[in-house]
């Protein structure tokens, strides 16, 4: 079990082996930037979608163009690829290819602050986390509720090699597995976390606020990030500034007006109104002022994600701890 996670935690690794030409015309100056963005409908990319359907991605000069990812690690090798300039992502699998020495990116902000929108999932007859011993647990591996689901077994002393039956399954087919009795528990994030707490006689059993980092650091097991493919930052600095701004732009709108925000990613998410709304309030969305108290002084959030690549360590899921800051670039703030 232990080597399997492993090999799919450097699955990205593994993917990621490594402009079109015209001739100049006068009236090309003014056109938008071409940026190719990684998503899903993860709360992570609710900024970026919003902005794009708003059209704040076109006030600042940019084209962007979405293209969906049911994990992070295939994001990721798309963007190690240079299919993708700009993605969000969580950043487990980021740091997986920190710890592989991979320098094709770089962490340019994080957009938010969840705790309450993934988590394990039970069915009632398990009341605690003891309870899950012989159990069969569905989970995403590479991703934060695999992290998360580690992290709070071994806290409550069981092993995730020998107690319990992890399975890896897409955040897509979790659903369907569960609803099949082929597991017993899933470990997930919204919105298909939501879609399974809604089912009958479930329930949550812990969520992000949970895991170790959390109580010390507001950490989350995943926390989202943005970045951009360092190539793509170098020759389009300005981009990637217009970029940062719709997002902020957006996260305003997330926050002032969640009820409008809500309706726009309904088509995302396929939520319900009242669920969609539940997951934007119970979600805090950081400004760009922000970003300089996350990323620069005191610059916790660097710090705390430099504690995670620790915890992953320990957890078995990367055999090296990357020195974090050195992949954070803030000046597209």
């Amino acid at each position: 079990m232990n080597q399997t996670r492993r090999r799919v935690m450097k699955h990205a690794v593994t993917l990621a082996a490594a402009g079109t030409m015209g001739f100049p015309m006068l009236a090309r100056a003014a056109a938008p930037t071409v940026i190719n963005y990684g998503g899903s409908a993860w709360l992570g990319h609710y900024s970026a979608y919003i902005a794009m359907k708003t059209g704040l991605m076109t006030k600042y000069g940019i084209d962007l163009r979405w293209q969906a990812f049911s994990t992070s690690s295939a994001r990721m090798a798309a963007v190690m690829a240079g299919n993708v300039d700009i993605a969000g992502t969580g950043v487990v699998s980021a740091l997986a290819l920190m710890a592989s020495g991979a320098k094709q990116f770089q962490v340019i902000a994080t957009p938010n602050n969840f705790g309450r929108a993934e988590g394990l999932l039970v069915r009632d007859g398990v009341k605690s986390v003891a309870e899950l011993k012989g159990k069969k647990i569905g989970v995403t591996y590479a991703s934060s509720a695999h992290v998360l689901l580690l992290d709070v077994l071994t806290q409550a002393g069981l092993n995730p090699d020998k107690d319990v039956s992890i399975i890896n399954l897409p955040a897509t087919e979790l659903l369907t597995a569960y609803k099949a009795n082929q597991i017993d528990a899933a470990a997930a994030w919204t919105p298909t976390f939501d879609r399974i707490r809604a089912l009958p006689n479930t329930k949550l059993l812990f969520d992000d606020t949970s895991f170790s980092l959390y109580k010390s650091y507001k950490m989350s097991p995943g926390p989202d990030v943005l970045l951009t493919r360092t190539a793509f930052g170098r020759d389009n600095p300005a981009a990637v500034k217009a970029f940062l701004q719709a997002i902020f732009e957006a996260n305003a709108l997330l926050t002032q007006k969640p009820e409008e925000a809500a309706k726009i990613l309904l088509e995302l998410t396929s939520l319900s109104i009242e669920e969609q709304l539940a997951v934007i309030k119970q979600t805090e969305w950081f400004t760009q002022a922000d970003q300089k108290t996350l990323l620069v002084a005191p610059g916790n959030f660097v710090d705390g994600l430099q504690k995670l690549s620790e915890m992953l360590l320990k957890l078995k899921q990367i055999d090296f701890v990357p020195q974090v800051r050195q992949w954070v670039n803030t000046t597209y703030l």
